[in-house]
């Protein structure tokens, strides 16, 4: 199957569209697959090869940085889209987070006649609301307009499958995301690091993501002011220096990935996030495969992955009192820590990505099967 990825972030970019885009290719090319990668052009304007798929070729469009946030690049508009699909021969289109050139993806997609598989992972209504106040109801009509387009829409969490199909996006399954259980594992717990991130002995709480307003960092204030406590803040991003100085005590490392990252997430004692805004939340996966307790805003993709009282603690939204207070239950229980860590890696245990990725490759398959059987009536 020729499969051609079209995606708004890739590696070396560093989130969840990129992650998932990058699994997505390696799946398919390990399954005897024939992918090809659609990707903004890297700051630098080179190939950005660094995490790319060994012999995945990957077509690099022109982009720009987004004003206010220069780590995040949206492609420009380019005839190269179109040409790739017809270059690759591709069988279908894969979609990823398709908003700027997932939308241009979709069109060339519908003029060539050939099938797509829409991949919702972004809440960008969230984000215009969090951004600029206004222009949820614009974003929801860009998305619905692409998703509508695709003969199916894939998305990860039960709840990112209602507000999809509460505002009229048809054709929607669940499609959630997987985790490597080697990599992220409780056996990476290091005593060294935990050393020298609270060399007093402390409880551990740490958050890996992006430090940006819809990720809500600031609701860790109140748990910089426990007792015994150390924040530990493991990313970077545009409200890395105001969060310097709302979150006093807080040591922040600058991102870490690979096998150090891995170090870090099993050596906290808690985790927490803070961002209500996740279609899925892929650190919270990574948290429970290594074997810790996770606290996390119930909303959104966190509502499937975290089982309140068994595997972490669900807050409200937007609630730095109830963080502070779910974190101070933990640190009091050490039992209860394990416990939690315990069971947050039996649950992830089964969700490798290669289970996840050939659930992907039977939708890819459903769908081909539909277009054969729409042609031929």
């Amino acid at each position: 199957m020729r499969v051609v990825i079209v995606t708004e972030s890739y590696p070396p970019d560093v989130n969840g569209v990129a992650h998932c885009a990058h699994q997505t290719a390696r799946h398919l090319a390990e399954r005897g697959h024939d992918p090809l990668v659609v990707a903004p052009a890297t700051a630098s304007g080179g190939p950005g090869r660094t995490g790319e798929c060994p012999g995945v070729r990957t077509v690099r469009i022109p982009s720009l940085p987004l004003p206010g946030y220069p780590q995040v690049r949206v492609a420009l508009p380019s005839r190269r889209v179109a040409a790739a699909l017809t270059a690759h021969r591709a069988d279908l289109v894969h979609l990823a987070g398709p908003f700027v050139l997932g939308a241009r993806g979709m069109a060339a997609a519908a003029r060539l006649g050939i099938p797509a598989v829409a991949v919702y992972q972004t809440d960008l209504a969230g984000y215009a609301r969090t951004y600029v106040g206004t222009g949820e109801a614009a974003a929801w009509r860009r998305l619905r307009a692409v998703h509508s387009a695709a003969d199916r829409t894939l998305a990860p969490s039960g709840a990112a499958v209602r507000d999809l199909c509460a505002h009229g996006v048809p054709r929607v399954r669940l499609w959630p995301r997987g985790v490597d259980t080697v990599r992220f594992h409780p056996g990476h717990r290091d005593g060294a690091l935990r050393r020298a991130l609270a060399p007093h002995g402390e409880l551990i709480v740490g958050y890996v993501g992006r430090l940006a307003p819809e990720k809500r960092v600031g609701l860790l204030s109140e748990v910089c002011r426990l007792a015994g406590v150390r924040v530990v803040v493991v990313g970077d991003g545009p409200s890395g220096p105001h969060l310097a100085g709302a979150l006093p005590g807080a040591l922040f490392t600058g991102p870490r990935t690979g096998p150090e990252l891995a170090r870090y997430f099993a050596s906290l004692d808690v985790f927490v996030h803070t961002g209500p805004f996740e279609t899925f939340c892929q650190t919270v996966q990574e948290a429970m495969a290594s074997g810790v307790p996770v606290v996390a805003p119930a909303a959104g993709g966190p509502l499937d992955l975290v089982a309140h009282g068994s595997t972490g603690l669900l807050v409200p939204p937007g609630d730095a009192a109830a963080v502070r207070d779910a974190v101070r239950a933990l640190a009091a229980s050490p039992a209860r820590r394990a416990a939690y860590g315990a069971a947050g890696r039996a649950a992830v245990e089964g969700r490798t990505w290669t289970a996840v990725g050939d659930r992907l490759i039977g939708h890819y398959e459903d769908v081909l099967a539909a277009r054969r059987t729409a042609v031929a009536a």
